[in-house]
């Protein structure tokens, strides 16, 4: 990496994406059969985590969906433990990440939301944070009594006013409410605790939360939509912003995208953190990494590589023939998301059938894959950083926590030593690992 790129590039930010014992939908048939069943399975995400606050990265992300699509189960480990538990526990297994969980706005309630986060906010120190999502998957509505899905304009409307309401309910106690004076025998002053009464299009919320402030204020807001909706929504309210994208111009073109919402918003551009997913296979040399890539990708049964890209990007595998392009039909009766788009464009520029599209695609729709050695990650790391392209990455460990141990004990030091990682953590709380918002506290217990 030339010294150009070094002397624009400013620091790095990094999520670990955790699921399961990996990104790559074979991971688990190259696994310790031993972390494939019971409370084995938390512990491979636990080590995981440990590796995130090894590397000094700024959180450990997981994602989530209030729904099964049953035929994933043929193919790969289905095992969707709620990710606020998950977070909950890793709390206390851990004491520097970040702790990101995905919960959905469209099936859940703004009261009982804040609650459970402001409680790991507490446990934790200040290092939960709330992966903002409307949920794409329309076989979740049957799972909360609803008839149908709502529509993709109505779930962000619902979204918006879901977070002024947890935010509200967040900041319903001041943050010097606690007096715990025990010889006047008063332990909060009542003046600083305000009911929120709210009353809005969707929701109608009348008291204030049962927990006093946490330690960052709020819990970090990310949000993982790249639509024009998600957009907006990530520039009204997102601390850091998961989005798939394939190069480099795209990346540039996003994030600039996110800034200009967020100065509509009356925000800081600089406030909002793009970090784009990055799945990665890596090795000593480039032979070795794609023998790894090899090793998963032989492993893949190329009926669910096609049926899988249908449910990622919102097609109903019903209208799908996979040895052709993508029909109209398919294409009319889809959800009108950014993946979506992707996929209709990736037919359009190419003619290739689903199926080939589908053996290409082996990530998430429209991201970035890497395989090589930590040298030629971090020179990518640096390239996106220092051109505009993103604030960092949202690693996709294809294996854990294997895949992440050599993130964390071979490129991270590469990294510290051109200035685009920490070497060591400054602040105790994720929203100060991030740069954001109030109160950010030093190691040494100031206020930043």
């Amino acid at each position: 990496m030339t010294a150009e790129y070094r002397s624009r590039a400013p620091r790095a930010h990094f999520t670990a994406f955790l699921s399961g014992v990996g990104y790559h939908e074979s991971a688990w048939r190259l696994a310790d059969p031993a972390d494939l069943t019971g409370p084995a399975r938390f512990g491979v995400l636990e080590r995981a985590a440990r590796s995130a606050e090894r590397g000094l990265l700024d959180a450990a992300f997981f994602a989530d969906s209030p729904g099964l699509a049953i035929f994933r189960a043929r193919y790969f480990p289905q095992v969707g433990f709620d990710p606020l538990e998950i977070i909950a526990a890793l709390s206390r297994a851990t004491t520097r990440v970040g702790l990101v969980a995905t919960a959905s706005t469209t099936y859940s309630s703004p009261y009982d939301l804040a609650r459970r986060f402001a409680t790991i906010d507490h446990l934790s120190g200040g290092r939960a944070g709330w992966n903002i999502v409307t949920t794409r998957y329309a076989g979740a509505a049957g799972n909360f009594g609803l008839a149908a899905h709502p529509a993709h304009k109505d779930r962000y409307a619902r979204a918006d006013e879901f977070v002024e309401v947890v935010s509200r309910l967040w900041e319903s106690w001041d943050a010097d409410a606690v007096l715990a004076d025990q010889d006047a025998g008063v332990w909060a002053n009542t003046d600083l605790i305000r009911p929120v009464d709210f009353h809005g299009r969707f929701f109608d919320v009348s008291g204030a939360l049962t927990l006093p402030r946490s330690p960052q204020g709020r819990p970090a807001f990310a949000q993982a939509g790249s639509s024009g909706p998600g957009v907006e929504l990530a520039g009204k309210h997102a601390d850091l912003v998961f989005t798939a994208q394939p190069d480099i111009p795209s990346g540039r073109r996003f994030r600039d995208s996110v800034r200009a919402a967020a100065r509509r918003h009356g925000r800081d551009p600089g406030s909002v953190l793009v970090l784009p997913g990055v799945a990665f296979v890596l090795g000593s040399t480039q032979a070795e990494a794609d023998a790894a890539r090899a090793g998963l990708e032989d492993r893949v049964d190329p009926e669910f590589r096609w049926r899988n890209l249908a449910h990622n990007a919102g097609l109903d595998a019903a209208l799908i023939d996979p040895d052709r392009p993508l029909s109209a039909a398919a294409v009319a009766a889809a959800q009108p998301t950014s993946r979506t788009e992707d996929i209709v464009r990736r037919t359009e520029q190419t003619g290739k059938t689903f199926r080939q599209l589908a053996a290409e695609l082996t990530g998430l729709p429209g991201g970035l894959e890497f395989t090589g050695t930590p040298e030629q990650f971090a020179d990518l790391i640096e390239r996106w950083v220092a051109d505009g392209a993103s604030d960092g990455f949202t690693l996709q460990p294809t294996t854990l926590p294997g895949a992440l141990d050599l993130f964390a004990d071979h490129v991270v030091p590469i990294l510290q030593r051109r200035g685009l990682h920490r070497r060591e953590y400054e602040t105790t709380t994720l929203r100060g690992h991030l740069g954001a918002g109030r109160g950010p506290q030093s190691l040494a217990g100031r206020t930043a």
